[in-house]
C-alpha cells in the first residue's frame, strides 16, 4: 500500500484560531481603563495623606477612600484582562470575564431595585446623608462634596434645614460651646446678586426661626426631595449615562468571551497536530 504524503507541518502550525485583532482589542481596551484605575488610585491616596486624621466613622463617606477603594478592584479587574489576552491564559480571561459579569449584574440588580423599593432606597439614601451631616467637619472632601450639593440643588439638610443639629458644631443644645450653635453651612444660603466675597456666616443662628423667617435667608426644603425631583426630571439623562457604563462592560465581556473560545479552538488544533505528527499515514 502506498505511503498517502505527510502535509507540510509548517503550514498547520502558523494557522491560529486566535485572532489578532480581538487579542489586542481586548488589551489596549483593559489598558485604558488599567491606566484610569492607577490614577484613580494615586489620587485618592494623595487626598487620604493631605488631610487631618479624622474619626475611623469617617471612612464610611471618605470619597478619598471610595476612591481608593474604586481604584483598586479595577485596577484587579483589568490586570486579569490586560495579562489574559496578552499572555492568551484563559484562566485569568474567564476570571475577568466572570468578574466583569458579576459587577453588570450587580449594578442592573441595583437599579431595578432602587426603581421598585424605591422607599427603602429613600431611606437608605436619608441615612446616607444624614451620616454625611454628623461628620461634615472632620472631611474637608466631604465638607466640599456637601456644600456642592446644597448649592447645586438649592437644598439645605436631608429633609429640612434643622437636620443640621445632628452635627455637633451645629447642634441647637443650650449646652453646645460652639460659635456655630443653632447654624447652617453658608451653602445653604440664597445667593446674593453681585457678591464679591461669600459670606461664611450668613448661616448664623438659622435653626432658631421658623420656616417663613428662615426662608428669607437659607434653602429649608431638604436636598433628598430635590434629588428625588431631579432623578425624576433627568431620566433620559441617567439612562444615558447608566448605557455608557453598561457597553464597555457588555464589550469586554463579549471580547473577553470571543477570544476564550478561539484559545480554546487553537489549543484543540494543538493537540490535533501532535497527535498525527507521529502517524506515519498523516
Amino acid at each position: 500500500m502506498a505511503r498517502r504524503p505527510r502535509a507540510p507541518a509548517a503550514s498547520g502550525e502558523e494557522f491560529s484560531f486566535v485572532s489578532p485583532l480581538v487579542k489586542y482589542l481586548l488589551f489596549f481596551f483593559n489598558m485604558l481603563f488599567w491606566v484610569i484605575s492607577m490614577v484613580m488610585v494615586a489620587v485618592g491616596v494623595y487626598a487620604r495623606l493631605m488631610k487631618h486624621a479624622a474619626a475611623l466613622a469617617c471612612l464610611a463617606v471618605d470619597p478619598a477612600i471610595l476612591l481608593i477603594v474604586v481604584g483598586v478592584l479595577m485596577f484587579l479587574l483589568t490586570f486579569c484582562g490586560c495579562i489574559g489576552s496578552l499572555r492568551e491564559n484563559i484562566c485569568l480571561l474567564q476570571t475577568f470575564s466572570l468578574c466583569l459579569t458579576a459587577v453588570f449584574l450587580l449594578q442592573l440588580a441595583a437599579g431595578i431595585l432602587g426603581f421598585v423599593f424605591s422607599d427603602k432606597a429613600r431611606g437608605k439614601v436619608s441615612e446616607i446623608i444624614n451620616n454625611a451631616i454628623v461628620h461634615y467637619r472632620d472631611d474637608l472632601d466631604l465638607q466640599n462634596l456637601i456644600d456642592f450639593g446644597q448649592k447645586k440643588f438649592s437644598c439645605c439638610g436631608g429633609i429640612s434645614y434643622k437636620d443640621w443639629s445632628q452635627n455637633m458644631y451645629f447642634n441647637c443644645s443650650e449646652d453646645n460651646p460652639s460659635r456655630e450653635r443653632c447654624s447652617v453651612p453658608y451653602s445653604c444660603c440664597l445667593p446674593t446678586p453681585d457678591q464679591a466675597v461669600i459670606n461664611t456666616m450668613c448661616g448664623q443662628g438659622m435653626q432658631a426661626f421658623d420656616y417663613l423667617e428662615a426662608s428669607k435667608v437659607i434653602y429649608t426644603n431638604g436636598c433628598i426631595d430635590k434629588l428625588v425631583n431631579w432623578i425624576h426630571s433627568n431620566l433620559f439623562l441617567l439612562g444615558g449615562v447608566a448605557l455608557g457604563l453598561a457597553i464597555p462592560q457588555l464589550v469586554g465581556i463579549l471580547l473577553s468571551q470571543i477570544l476564550v473560545n478561539q484559545i480554546k479552538d487553537q489549543i484543540k488544533l494543538q493537540l490535533y497536530n501532535q497527535q498525527h505528527r507521529a502517524d506515519p499515514w498523516y
